[in-house]
């Protein structure tokens, strides 16, 4: 996110990571990156650049995890480094043992710090070589299996929400008018979408491990090689989840353009969902609220 939680302070990360991860900790920055979750630049101190040594995650209220699965989902990406799964970042365990503690309404989790660039859009379907490694191997205990993001009633949820102002903020009324304008089309890429996931669960023996996210802004190229970033969204699915994220890799078996339509509604419709529930509540002329805005907008459009 781009703005700091309101619920917890810099001084509370610095604190939870001293306990469980890095005594010698000195500094906690938030770092204005990424949508979805909070991030944090920990200093140890030791470097004569006052060196970033960590990478802190704060996942919060739109995770699509509970506690347990998310625990869980940190500590496969774990056991894949380690069993060797190439192009794997991995989080840290805790000096207690597991991967996330409770911070605020959310939990924290911590990788090392990586310096790197994010490729192009072109050059980021290099990622395929490291896909099909992982596509091909067994989950680790406690991965989830992809479910439905929406549900059936979500054209009827809206219909519903839209009915009264959005009062609440500077953006609602706008955002209302755009969600009013295709409540068709969204009941028309609804039912699309229901009679996919339905094909989709009905072949759950195909299904294999992915990231997820695998686009440009989740890998770094380094000195080392290249790496795949936040391992939060593992989960079993069809293999069109990775092959959507990032079109025309190499090495790909062929896609079914059917997933491939699934997961591309997928997105659309969670995107939808979340910013509408969102925008109609109370929210400000943040930087958050804005690329909220500006992302409902796009996935109307």
């Amino acid at each position: 996110m781009f703005t700091p939680p309101e619920d917890v302070r810099d001084a509370d990360v610095l604190h939870v990571v001293r306990r469980h991860w890095l005594p010698a900790a000195t500094a906690a920055t938030h770092l204005a990156v990424g949508f979805g979750a909070h991030h944090w630049a920990i200093d140890d101190g030791r470097a004569d650049d006052g060196g970033r040594r960590l990478f802190v995650t704060l996942d919060g209220a739109v995770s699509r995890h509970s506690a347990a699965s998310l625990e869980a989902t940190y500590a496969a990406a774990a056991a894949l480094a380690r069993a060797g799964v190439p192009g794997v970042w991995p989080p840290i365990p805790s000096r207690w043992g597991p991967f996330t503690v409770p911070l605020g309404s959310g939990r924290l989790s911590v990788t090392r710090w990586l310096d790197g660039r994010h490729p192009s859009a072109e050059d980021a379907v290099e990622i395929g070589s490291i896909l099909a490694v992982l596509h091909r191997t067994p989950a680790p205990l406690g991965v989830v299996e992809w479910a439905p993001a929406v549900d059936a009633d979500l054209p009827e949820v809206l219909r519903t929400r839209t009915a009264t102002p959005w009062t609440a903020g500077p953006f609602g009324e706008q955002a209302r008018a755009a969600v009013l304008a295709r409540l068709d089309d969204i009941g028309t890429w609804t039912r699309r979408y229901v009679e996919l996931a339905a094909h989709a669960l009905e072949h759950r023996s195909t299904w294999v491990l992915t990231h997820g996210e695998p686009g440009a802004h989740n890998q770094l190229v380094t000195a080392g090689g290249r790496w795949l970033l936040d391992w939060e969204s593992l989960a079993v699915t069809p293999r069109e989840r990775d092959l959507h994220a990032v079109p025309g890799m190499d090495g790909m078996p062929p896609a079914d353009e059917e997933m491939i339509e699934l997961f591309a509604l997928d997105w659309r419709l969670s995107e939808i969902e979340l910013y509408a529930r969102q925008l109609s509540g109370p929210h400000t002329d943040s930087t958050d609220d804005r690329t909220a805005l500006d992302d409902l907008l796009d996935e109307l459009g």
